[in-house]
């Protein structure tokens, strides 16, 4: 079907427009890009990118992008022949709408054309400088590449630049700014730098599944274009950025456009790390070890609803200041049973060594120092030791993705004969507990009377024992 269909271009666009697609109608061609961005991925396409298409159909056109991938070739030259075009299929489970993203209008690649990259960030035109490279920290060679376009900048006399990471790591901008100075001389350009240029903080959130054919056989049956740069995501988005820019009038544009300013981002990002991804680390080892496949599959079970619950309510929300909580846990549940989004259980479990003294410790802690309940936050530890052991109730086997892999599966495989053992010695591993938690008595009986349960009763039947014996919400 696809090999009769024309190709998403800017010329398609009039009759798409007549057809009721939602489509960028404003100027694109000829526009001086006033954002360059690093990291053109499915995320910022379908997050960032949207918001500035949002002010740019507002008529702002400083928003225009010029989109640097900085991994694939290909994808910057699959959307340049579509004019920097693509399509954004947005469902939530009240329905499905597509939306064409217009603010791309130029790309490149930073590995074959890291001149053109630095002269832009040298532009005139250019305001902000935007990032979506890493979930892991950003490096040395990143910071080369970055100091490299703004001696570029500071070089032809120009002013500072807003720099804004939109990676998943708290305190992003702190962290960029930190690692930039230290790589420079102190020097005028440093000194520039740090006096110019701003580096907001950001919490970013929205799931935006990796890009695959079938977004392309879909675009193509809905919008009637072949779209080789379509994509999904969820229908809820959110933005919430620290109200640090070079120019001080972008806050109340980017308001406009929906995103939340604030003076500190620090309260939600302690919120989406301890509500949405301590909740998600939960339901996945409970799901994967019930059998079940996605976290629509888990949540739409009434215990585990039930259970992720009662952990926001009363074990994570006390302890947070960002406001709106309740609400934020109402949302946060509904998301999960999005049908639309297949997030798989054992892909959010993968790294789980890693992720779990971020997201349970600081509630687990704070629980403890106030002496709150923590039976789910316990509940939930145990079931990541079972899920350790590599197979679900039914017997069936699964692969452990994870650093420690190998370690965690032979202290997992002790618990059927020794499980007071072998929780301790999990317990006792510090590259997951980390040094924050030491030894309380209080954490590993919790732990272990858990850990007992779900032995005894598997994870289902040991999950409505748990609810049972605990006050309803």
């Amino acid at each position: 079907m696809s090999e009769s269909l024309p190709l998403l271009c800017q010329a398609e666009l009039g009759r798409l427009a007549a057809a009721g697609v939602d489509v960028p109608l404003y100027a694109r061609g000829g526009v001086s890009p006033g954002v360059v961005h690093l990291g053109l991925g499915a995320f910022q396409r379908a997050h960032q990118a949207i918001v500035f298409d949002q002010l740019l159909r507002a008529g702002d056109s400083r928003w225009a992008v010029l989109a640097v991938a900085t991994r694939s070739v290909r994808l910057a030259d699959t959307l340049a022949a579509q004019d920097g075009l693509y399509a954004v299929k947005l469902a939530s489970a009240k329905g499905e709408s597509w939306r064409l993203v217009g603010s791309l209008v130029q790309t490149c690649a930073a590995r074959t054309q890291a001149r053109r990259v630095h002269a832009a960030i040298a532009n005139a035109s250019t305001r902000w400088l935007t990032l979506t490279v890493t979930e892991k920290g950003y490096d040395a060679d990143l910071a080369s590449f970055l100091i490299e376009g703004l001696r570029l900048r500071h070089a032809s006399g120009l002013g500072g630049l807003t720099i804004a990471c939109c990676d998943n790591l708290s305190h992003n901008g702190d962290k960029l700014k930190a690692l930039l100075i230290h790589a420079c001389n102190h020097d005028a350009f440093s000194q520039w730098l740090q006096a110019k240029c701003r580096f907001p903080n950001s919490m970013v959130d929205r799931i935006v599944p990796a890009a695959t054919s079938h977004c392309v056989d879909e675009a193509a049956i809905a919008l009637g274009v072949v779209d080789n740069g379509a994509l999904f995501a969820e229908q809820f988005w959110e933005w919430v950025i620290g109200d640090n820019f070079v120019d001080p009038s972008d806050a109340t544009q980017l308001a406009k456009a929906g995103v939340t300013v604030v003076p500190d981002v620090g309260p939600y990002e302690a919120a989406k790390l301890r509500m949405l991804n301590g909740s998600h680390s939960a339901l996945a080892c409970i799901g994967a070890v019930m059998g079940l496949a996605t976290v629509f599959d888990a949540v739409t079970q009434p215990a585990i609803r039930q259970f992720i619950y009662r952990l926001m309510t009363h074990e994570v929300m006390p302890n947070l200041d960002r406001p709106g909580l309740g609400h934020y846990r109402d949302a946060l549940l509904e998301r999960f049973g999005n049908p639309a989004i297949e997030h798989s259980l054992h892909q959010i479990a993968t790294d789980s060594s890693k992720k779990i003294g971020l997201r349970w410790v600081p509630s687990i802690l704070d629980q403890l120092q106030t002496g709150g309940r923590i039976d789910h936050l316990a509940f939930a530890a145990a079931a990541w030791m079972r899920y350790c052991m590599g197979q679900d109730d039914a017997g069936k086997r699964f692969v452990i993705n994870d650093p420690q892999a190998q370690l965690l599966g032979s202290i997992a495989r002790q618990m059927p004969g020794d499980i007071d053992a072998a929780i301790a010695l999990f317990l006792a591993l510090p590259g997951v507990w980390g040094t924050a938690l030491p030894p309380m008595p209080a954490w590993s009986d919790a732990v272990t009377r858990a850990g007992h349960e779900i032995l005894h009763y598997g994870v289902a039947g040991a999950l409505e024992r748990l609810l049972a014996a605990s006050p309803a919400p």
